[in-house]
């Protein structure tokens, strides 16, 4: 290795170091999704990732998502998945294999990409200790173009997260265990709610007091009119955005609960590109970062 190298590598930690401190004792909580959580070398990056985020002090929170893996299984066991204005039509039997995919094989294979690249975690979903305590999600659709009326929609078990118990969450603080939560709910009477995982990220986020919220997309960001990376947005523009038509489609739920977390007590959330092998260290660690900082 030449001297170069070494000092570039040096350069890197003494960038690192002032992010290091600032954030030590600090909990972040990321939702994990995407090509992240297919390809192998994006699955390790990763769990190298929350571990060294742990080995500075800073105390990480994963949720991860699971969708096409839950659609996947649901084909191999003859049933047909059925999306209503992009929601997943949630009926008991389907229920059941988010639950099995989810808080099951999901969960724990993350659980286990950690502990294997030498860190320590364990899995819960939301029905563990009550940490997430759901609702039924009333789905609302316009009646038409021309019409003011609207007709609510059955999505089945799908829920919306009414509390967050930190309970659980908190014990993990004083050891160097890192949570992993599937975003499955558990209604008042027991019942078993499917969840959005970047709304169930958030609510977690705002009630643990978080510093950071991180989501991992598979997009770089926030773009502009012109296609370019929008590093930094305020709450004011990112609705102007959002009103001017620049932000649209499948960004527009997650920039909202970047927004939601901001007004929840979050210190500062961030939408960035899951696909860069160590996204989350570039992000927080370095001056320039990799994606949308909202704040």
């Amino acid at each position: 290795m030449s001297l170069a190298t070494q000092l570039n590598k040096a350069r890197v930690l003494v960038e690192a170091l002032p992010y290091m401190r600032r954030f030590d004792g600090r909990t972040f909580v990321i939702k994990y999704g995407g090509h992240a959580m297919v390809e192998e070398a994006l699955k390790n990056a990763f769990a190298q990732d929350v571990i060294l985020l742990r080995q500075v002090g800073i105390n990480p929170v994963v949720v991860h998502g699971g969708g096409p893996q839950i659609g996947q299984t649901m084909m191999q066991m003859g049933l047909k998945p059925q999306f209503i204005d992009g929601q997943r039509v949630t009926d008991q039997e389907t229920v059941n294999v988010v639950e099995m995919v989810l808080a099951g094989k999901i969960n724990k294979d993350i659980v286990n990409l950690i502990n294997l690249n030498g860190g320590r975690a364990a899995g819960l979903s939301g029905k563990d200790g009550h940490t997430i305590v759901a609702r039924k999600r009333s789905h609302r659709r316009k009646g038409g173009a021309d019409s003011d009326s609207t007709e609510i929609i059955d999505l089945g078990w799908v829920g919306d997260v009414e509390a967050v118990d930190t309970g659980l969450l908190e014990l993990f603080k004083s050891s160097d265990i890192i949570p992993v939560v599937a975003p499955v709910g558990v209604g008042r009477k027991g019942e078993t709610y499917n969840i959005n995982a970047d709304a169930v990220a958030g609510q977690v986020a705002m009630a643990l007091g978080a510093e950071k919220l991180i989501l991992l997309t598979d997009v770089a960001g926030v773009k502009d009119r012109e296609g370019q990376l929008i590093d930094r947005l305020e709450s004011t523009q990112t609705l102007r955005l959002i009103k001017e038509g620049v932000i649209t489609g499948g960004m527009i739920p997650k920039v909202e609960t970047c927004l939601t977390a901001l007004k929840g007590g979050v210190k500062a959330a961030h939408i960035i590109d899951g696909r860069v092998e160590h996204a989350l260290l570039l992000e927080i660690f370095t001056d320039q970062g990799v994606g949308t900082l909202f704040a």
